[in-house]
């Protein structure tokens, strides 16, 4: 199943080309590039359609199994700046499998009583149930990069928080959840259009935050924290993947491979029954 869906166009593995390597320098990043994929926007309408397909049967492998006793399941980590696109991944990527097997969270400001927690307790209550698709837009992650930016832990709290961090996702993969972080990298050109499209759009005013600006005054701030979260908590177990995000159809398309590959992984066949077939059948014809 690893290559179902996959087009032609797809010229190496993605994940290999995508993932967070040390000495990751992000204003270094193309982000209008399409890593791995040798063809145009109009290529990837078919391509994505065929990883579709493959998506839809492989969650629904998983969903079978977490149905009849299995513990496996897939979280999807989604961080990026402002207008990177996180929200169309959930429209256009999960769209395309069964919802009731997918498991959306989106991690917004803590509350008063989230801050008065620990800040994974949010988390490991959003954590997907087996047999799941969890997706985090935004997720624990915010915990360090906004008060690295913004203030409010100290460095040694901010290393404290790294190293849980890893820690805790070490544990929930080790429980049966494939961990795929993806950072969206939207390039300060196409961010500033995306912003002003949201001001001259009257159907999209209401996607436009004021602080929106104050942030990306902020984006080389920004940078630096994204850059260090990926040396930290960039690991053998749950890397860290920089996906391009300029094109959004090119981003779509390689979430979807991702996605793919982290479920094709699990090698799950569909669920041996546990009742003998034939005499069901017979049963069944009995009635007709």
């Amino acid at each position: 199943m690893s290559t179902t869906g996959r087009a032609a166009a797809w010229d190496a593995p993605v994940r290999e080309l995508l993932r967070a390597r040390p000495g990751l320098t992000l204003a270094d990043v193309d982000a209008s590039a399409t890593p791995g994929f040798d063809g145009r926007k109009a290529d990837a309408v078919p391509a994505l359609a065929g990883l579709g397909a493959a998506l839809s049967e492989l969650q629904e492998r998983l969903f079978a199994h977490g149905r009849t006793g299995g513990d496996r399941s897939v979280l999807l980590v989604l961080q990026g700046l402002d207008t990177a696109g996180k929200g169309g991944i959930v429209r256009h990527v999960l769209g395309m499998v069964d919802p009731q097997g997918v498991a959306l969270r989106a991690f917004g400001v803590p509350t008063p009583q989230e801050r008065a927690q620990h800040f994974l307790t949010r988390v490991r209550a959003a954590l997907p149930a087996a047999g799941r698709i969890g997706v985090f837009d935004r997720s624990h992650y915010e915990d360090v990069l906004v008060p690295r930016v913004e203030g409010g832990l100290d460095a040694a709290a901010l290393e404290a928080r790294l190293a849980e961090i890893t820690a805790f996702e070490a544990e929930v993969v080790a429980r049966g959840t494939t961990v795929v972080k993806v950072l969206l990298w939207v390039s300060p050109g196409e961010q500033h259009a995306r912003l002003r499209e949201r001001l001259t759009r009257p159907e999209k005013h209401w996607k436009y935050d004021p602080r929106d600006v104050d942030v990306r005054r902020q984006r080389p701030a920004y940078e630096a924290a994204y850059a260090d979260v990926l040396a930290r908590t960039s690991t053998d177990v749950a890397p860290w993947y920089v996906v391009p995000a300029d094109r959004k159809w090119y981003a779509r398309l390689a979430v979807s491979a991702l996605l793919h590959d982290a479920l094709a992984d699990l090698h799950l066949g569909w669920p041996e029954p546990t009742y003998d077939v034939a005499a069901e059948l017979a049963r069944l014809d009995a009635t007709a």
